[in-house]
């Protein structure tokens, strides 16, 4: 029994040390001006990127007149979309719906200006769009023209497999869902845009990177070379102990910065973005993600930067060649999510566990992505946002479920700091103190 209390005793004390130095670790990094500085330049980056986003939500939008509907081209004062409606010759003056019947009254042209939206609900459920305005319905048009996409239903618009990759695409019929709600859609599509460039090149990569960068280097070579860490190995406790809770020190002032800064803009971004309510809420499924892989990226690179300085005095000299290696890695996650050189990173991995949340939380994203390009192949350009989101926005690139990429994607993220974790402590276990 004397030797059970002997060994409980003996536990308690290495536990006690070990979470004294978390501790010590958390003092002296709050009493140091470099982590304040470091947070402050975090929290102005932060909030500039949110001053260009705010900036795109308050701006006034001008409703674009996307098929000319609105314009009265015989001078007659029928808007041409009133006229096609009738059936009435839009380049004939003597032709126009008050001819026909003298009751019919000229529409006022900003009538035929977003008249036509998208109809993203039965897009979405695999149903078709319908021609809003009417200017495909008409019996001034025939029936080949009212099924220009061959697909046996008359005015219509629908989503299909692209023919090239695993992509969709748009097949619509004439004069169907060709002048949307321009305003509407840039703010919808600058507010996810700016949402995943924040989480992805804000939290993941800026503060995931360069706060262990500066602070956590240096959390077990600066006390090497001081002197210091011969005080904390004063008592039993292993390296690798000391590696580990120097860590938890670390994170328990990296993890908090992180949470609070996210909160700070999940509340901007929830009062300004569009909603029909007081608060935007059907992004939090998207906040959580890029949240979890912020704090998954601070853990790594943490672990792997510490054991660096472990390695090497200047350790922060190998780092910056590793952090230039994400960076790279990160814009390539922008355009091949799914190459396999991601899977020699850790920024690749944590970019799926966001590109993950946000497919689970914005299943229409790929839709609103090719209905706004889709003007590219028409008279107009693509819709203003498109191409902005297209650039952000991603497929998880695990080819697997977006439930089962986070998965994944946090296992092996652990998996990557308990590998930096062990050969850190067994560098250190090398290693003479000064």
């Amino acid at each position: 029994m004397s030797r059970d209390n002997s060994s409980f005793s003996l536990w308690k004390g290495v536990d006690r040390k070990a979470m004294a130095v978390a501790e010590f670790t958390m003092k002296q990094q709050r009493k140091r001006l470099s982590t304040w500085v470091i947070f402050g330049v975090g929290f102005a980056a932060m909030a500039i990127l949110t001053m260009f986003y705010i900036d795109g939500m308050v701006r006034d939008y001008d409703p674009i007149d996307n098929d000319g509907d609105s314009i009265d081209t015989d001078g007659d004062g029928y808007p041409n979309g009133q006229e096609i409606v009738y059936g009435t010759d839009i380049y004939n003056e003597n032709s126009h719906p008050g001819l026909l019947n003298p009751s019919v009254e000229p529409d006022d042209p900003s009538l035929w200006i977003d008249e036509d939206d998208f109809d993203w609900d039965a897009l979405e459920a695999g149903s078709h769009g319908y021609d809003d305005d009417g200017d495909c319905r008409t019996d001034a048009r025939t029936d080949s023209q009212k099924d220009s996409n061959n697909n046996g239903i008359p005015c219509d618009v629908r989503m299909v497999n692209a023919l090239y990759g695993d992509g969709i695409a748009i097949e619509g019929d004439t004069n169907v869902d060709e002048d949307p709600d321009d305003a509407a859609y840039a703010r919808e599509s600058i507010h996810r845009a700016s949402i995943l460039a924040l989480g992805k090149f804000g939290f993941v990569f800026l503060i995931g990177i360069f706060v262990p960068l500066f602070m956590a280097t240096g959390l077990i070579r600066n006390e090497m070379t001081s002197g210091t860490m011969h005080f904390m190995l004063a008592k039993p406790i292993a390296r690798t102990e000391v590696f580990l809770y120097r860590m938890l020190g670390f994170l328990a002032l990296a993890w908090p910065y992180v949470t609070v800064l996210l909160l700070l803009e999940v509340i901007v971004f929830g009062l300004a973005g569009p909603s029909e309510g007081f608060f935007r809420l059907q992004d939090l499924g998207v906040w959580f993600s890029i949240w979890l892989a912020a704090l998954l990226a601070i853990l790594v690179y943490g672990m792997l930067f510490c054991m660096l300085g472990v390695m090497w005095k200047h350790g922060i000299i190998l780092s910056l060649p590793f952090a230039a290696w994400e960076l790279g890695m990160i814009l390539t996650t922008l355009g091949a999510p799914d190459a396999s050189i991601l899977r020699f990173s850790v920024i690749g991995w944590a970019m799926n566990i966001v590109d993950a949340g946000a497919a689970l939380t914005w299943t229409d994203t790929p839709l609103m992505i090719e209905m706004g390009m889709w003007f590219d192949s028409g008279a107009s350009e693509s819709l203003q946002g498109a191409e902005a989101l297209q650039i952000f926005a991603s497929t998880p690139g695990l080819g697997l479920g977006a439930l089962a990429t986070i998965v994944v994607s946090v296992i092996v993220l652990l998996f990557q700091a308990a590998s930096c974790w062990f050969l850190g402590g067994v560098l250190f276990k090398s290693k003479e103190i000064e």
